[in-house]
């Protein structure tokens, strides 16, 4: 239901779309306003009409000065043209063209009120200016006060009697002040002028709703109907009736017959399924959408409205399942549009067929190479697959054509770290920090990838550097943490810093073995042996997999819990899993922890 200020906004707006534009028509020619004004001009001289007898001396001003106004407006200097036009309005009190150029210049500034005044003295003045009754017909709009619109409307009609759009703005007057059947008195006018129209159809079935009559409402539209029975769009605004007042067995018997007229009617399929939806029948609804879809001439975008509206019901496996047949349908219906095969390829993303959405955003590519977000989506896909050359194939492609995108560079240089060439990931994901200052998420990964890249390097101070950097964008990155506690742990350094960032870690992601296993490496470095026990047991106790590390490193932690033959037991467990630490045969040789 629309409320009162939403239905006042609505009926102005269609006021306003009517009105002529007044700023193209004021600024066009100085010539139009004064031939519509006060000041009359022959091939001579300029007549001022005043409201008293005026010297030579004064007209000459008066028209030296409104001349000199119409310039400052017109370069914009408002100020001066303002004080130009009120000596005019000094002088000469009736000169009606200077009194609506003031108040045009008092509405750029929304001073409704002054303005208002302003041309209410100038149709005073000069009654038939059909421009001067246009522009106070707007103020009233803006100032809502639309019971004073009425008469001004009466006066346009008055001055230009076969405009249909002044009686459409009276139409809309009565329909603010709820006095309907004034407002269809009106409607009559403009169609007697105009002819029926799908435009006066819509105004006079807004009006019957209001006035609660439904059946007026249908019957005008049956007879529409009746007149040509071929048009759909009627069949539909009726059914859009019956429907929207609670008659949906009569809506859809009204949609059948448009579906007898016109069978690959897009419009009469989707306005089929929205019944059918209302009367829970879900079966008939999903077979009326999937007839609409595979209609060519149907709207792709519409199309692609309604897929989306799956969304907010996944992970539900049916609206999955019916997001991802429509939107299979989009690309047989429209086979050379990018957008069907990209929407497509996002609904096999979302049912995890990672393979077959790759070739359908490789052909929206093909079709259509200059949407980004594709682009990233098939990236992200190769990266997901382990195709790291794909990646940086597809990716350099992309930065081909968008070279400023900060993600797609961190993608790319995501891809060269897995081929373990940290040197061009380095350029890549620099590139992504210069490139965003704003995306906190972004610039977090970013600098955690270079703290990576760093360490490998052996560029140690650059690596903590990138570390701390990452921590300011996000101080809750589990992996950068876990990752910069780690490296810290190995050289020994900062060890109390290293656990309480693994600890939060840990705390982040719970149940995490790597994230566990490292906490545990760092107590066993600060020779908590027996902390570094119980962690490194959780560690083992999450990893399904039983990493041969976490087994080396929990024999390491019972040699110094004095289990000497435990921890020979693991080292040797170690080895047979296919550890080969360069210590660990000393260590089971010599049944001694080796560092």
């Amino acid at each position: 239901m629309y409320t009162r200020n939403q239905e006042v906004g609505n009926a102005v707006q269609d006021i306003k779309r009517r009105r002529y534009a007044l700023s193209i028509l004021i600024l066009g020619s100085c010539l139009l306003i004064l031939n519509n004004s006060a000041i009359a001009q022959n091939k001579n001289k300029v007549v001022v009409v005043a409201s008293k007898p005026m010297t030579s001396t004064d007209s000459a001003m008066v028209r030296q000065l409104f001349f000199s106004a119409l310039r400052e407006k017109t370069v914009e200097n408002t100020t001066l043209a303002s004080d130009l036009f009120n000596r005019v309005i000094q002088l000469d009190p009736s000169n009606d063209a200077s009194l609506f150029e003031l108040a045009i210049i008092k509405k750029t500034k929304n001073n409704y009120d002054d303005a208002q005044m302003l041309l209410e003295k100038a149709v005073t003045v000069n009654p038939d200016n059909e421009w001067y009754w246009a522009a106070l017909a707007d103020c009233y709009e803006k100032s809502n006060n639309i019971d004073k619109l009425e008469n001004v409307f009466n006066e346009l009609i008055r001055i230009n009697p076969d405009k249909p759009d002044y009686y459409y703005d009276k139409a809309n007057a009565f329909f603010l002040l709820k006095r309907y059947d004034e407002a269809l008195q009106a409607y009559d006018k403009v169609e007697q002028i105009t002819g029926p129209t799908d435009d006066l159809l819509a105004n006079r079935q807004k009006i019957y709703l209001k006035q609660g009559k439904v059946d007026q409402a249908a019957r005008q539209l049956e007879q529409m109907i009746a007149a040509d029975p071929s048009q759909v769009r009627y069949y539909l605004f009726l059914a859009q009736l019956y429907n929207a007042n609670n008659f949906s067995d009569k809506a859809l018997k009204v949609l059948k017959d448009a579906e007898k007229i016109k069978p690959n009617s897009g419009l009469v399929h989707l306005s089929l399924a929205d019944i059918y939806r209302d009367k829970k029948d879900y079966e008939a609804c999903y077979t009326e959408l999937t007839l609409a879809f595979a209609i060519p001439d149907m709207d792709i975008d519409q199309k692609i409205k309604i897929v989306l509206g799956y969304l907010p019901k996944f992970p539900d496996p049916n609206a999955k399942a019916s997001a991802l047949e429509l939107s299979r349908i989009l690309t047989v219906a429209h086979p050379a549009d990018a957008k069907a095969y990209a929407i497509y390829g996002d609904m096999l993303l979302q049912n995890e067929k990672l393979k077959e959405a790759k070739a359908m955003y490789q052909k929206s590519i093909a079709l259509n190479n200059q949407v980004y977000e594709v682009q990233e989506q098939l990236v992200r896909i190769d990266l997901g697959d382990n195709d790291f050359d794909g990646a940086i194939k597809d990716g350099e492609n992309s930065l081909s054509l968008f070279p400023n995108q900060a993600w797609m560079n961190y993608l790319v240089g995501v891809a060269w770290i897995q081929k373990r060439d940290f040197h061009k990931a380095v350029d890549y994901i620099k590139n992504a920090t210069s490139l965003e200052l704003q995306d906190k998420d972004l610039l977090s990964q970013s600098f955690s990838s270079l703290g990576d890249c760093y360490h490998d390097l052996k560029d140690i101070k650059s690596s903590d550097e990138a570390y701390e950097k990452a921590l300011t964008y996000n101080p809750d990155n589990a992996f950068t943490l876990n990752n910069y506690a780690y490296y810290l742990s190995l050289r020994g350094e900062q060890l109390q810093k290293a656990a309480q960032m693994s600890k939060h870690s840990i705390d982040l992601q719970p149940n995490n073995a790597s994230f566990e296993d490292t906490y545990a490496w760092i107590l066993f470095k600060q020779k908590d042996y027996a902390g570094a026990k119980t962690w490194m047991e959780k560690a083992l106790a999450d990893d399904k997999n039983k990493s041969t590390g976490k087994i080396e490193h929990y024999g390491d932690v019972l040699f110094y819990l004095g289990n000497i033959d435990g921890a020979v037991e693991n080292w040797k467990k170690a080895k047979e899993k296919g550890a080969q630490s360069p210590f660990l045969d000393r260590k089971i040789n010599e049944k001694k922890y080796i560092e």
